[in-house]
């Protein structure tokens, strides 16, 4: 019994995957951006400056590895 309720569900559950996938890739893609909007290229959001967030990340993630570290470190003297 079990053995055939786990086969149905799974039936199911491709069945209504395959159902909801597949209308997702009937649309048509957007037209490109008019050459005049000053982009340079054909991307998404344009010149979009990333390198100051990349820096705050890149400085945030830093910080946080070492003060991991530093508690780490702090544990193992302790112990």
């Amino acid at each position: 019994m079990k053995k055939i309720f786990y086969r149905g569900f799974l039936l199911a559950v491709v069945f209504v995957g395959l159902n909801t996938i597949n209308p997702v890739f009937g649309d048509v893609p957007p037209p490109p951006p008019p050459p005049e909007n000053g982009t340079g290229g054909n991307v998404p959001g344009g010149g979009a400056p990333i390198g100051e967030g990349l820096l705050i990340l890149t400085a945030l993630g830093a910080a946080y590895g070492s003060k991991k570290w530093y508690n780490n470190h702090k544990r193992k003297i302790a112990e």
